[in-house]
């Protein structure tokens, strides 16, 4: 672990975090820190709200993971949490039985922050928070017994991009790095795939906002990120997210040194047969056009297995 790099939650004001997740915790009673707005009491009860999450987080595995993007997993691993259900519902999810069945244990607040600290005593680079979107008070309830037992990782911020000025701005000065995912262009299209009727809106602003906070990705004389945005975009077949919009978005509207992953692993999962054409892989020659469309528009820092 770098001894010279402190991460941005421990350059706050004293008690800043700790007022920051009494502030988010308080949101829990009428919840409306994600996207979706459900206004459920999900101190009281979980019952109509769409991350099915309560007081306690849900916690499907953790521990050093080695197939996160080269500047987060480095040599010794990502130190990934991931966190059961989700605020979307993607119809090709890959890890559907984490985000539709809710697979996993409830963990309470010293649960999470111990294995933060244990994340870290294994010597990981950082701390990566996977699908946190419903979860942001839980995080920062735990994030902060965590720093005041000597956390010092940086924190990843690993979401799905539908994520609301809100819980954003509770974020501010606390997440180093902001991993987010632009899945679609196009909100008419993706709402039958994703669950939601205004994905790009919301997703664009976060995405702007997450730049704003912490601007393009730094590395460190290793490689490893030590601040800024990351941002993923899995290319579907027939042009179906919409890649050149998002592309053009990420190169005009946020910045050409946007440091991307252009992914090429899509696979038909979960319910994608009912929806073609996400029923197939998209061809080497779609994604061929997408590296193309990257390239002309000048977005060259894109991450390499």
């Amino acid at each position: 672990m770098d001894t010279d790099f402190v991460p941005a939650y421990l350059r706050l004001p004293p008690g800043e975090l700790a007022t920051r997740a009494r502030r988010a915790l308080a949101h829990l009673q009428r919840c409306s820190l994600c996207a979706r707005g459900c206004h459920v009491n999900r101190l009281l009860t979980t019952r109509g709200a769409i991350c099915r999450t309560g007081r306690q987080a849900r916690v499907h595995s953790w521990g050093p993971h080695q197939g996160e993007e080269r500047p987060l997993s480095g040599r010794r691993g990502s130190g990934t949490i991931f966190f059961s259900w989700c605020n979307l519902n993607c119809v090709f999810c890959q890890n559907w039985s984490i985000s539709r069945r809710g697979e996993g244990t409830e963990v309470s607040t010293a649960e999470l922050a111990t294995m933060m600290l244990e994340l870290q005593g294994r010597g990981c680079h950082n701390l990566n928070l996977v699908s946190p979107s419903h979860v942001v008070p839980q995080i920062l309830d735990a994030l902060a017994l965590a720093a005041a037992q000597g956390l010092r990782l940086p924190v990843v911020y690993n979401s799905g991009g539908y994520d609301s000025p809100q819980a954003l701005a509770l974020l501010a000065g606390v997440v180093d790095i902001y991993l987010a995912d632009m899945k679609f262009a196009d909100s008419q299209i993706a709402r039958p795939l994703v669950g939601v009727g205004d994905y790009a809106e919301v997703n664009q602003t976060a995405v702007r906002q997450m730049h704003r906070q912490v601007g393009d990705l730094v590395l460190d004389r290793t490689g490893i990120a030590r601040r800024g945005l990351l941002v993923r975009h899995l290319v579907l077949p027939g042009n179906l997210a919409g890649t050149d919009r998002i592309l053009e978005f990420l190169a005009r509207e946020i910045s050409p040194a946007t440091y991307l992953n252009l992914m090429d692993q899509y696979r038909p999962c979960y319910r994608a047969e009912e929806f073609p054409p996400l029923d197939r892989s998209p061809s080497r020659a779609e994604y061929r056009q997408a590296l193309a469309t990257a390239h002309r528009l000048g977005l060259n820092r894109l991450d390499r297995p």
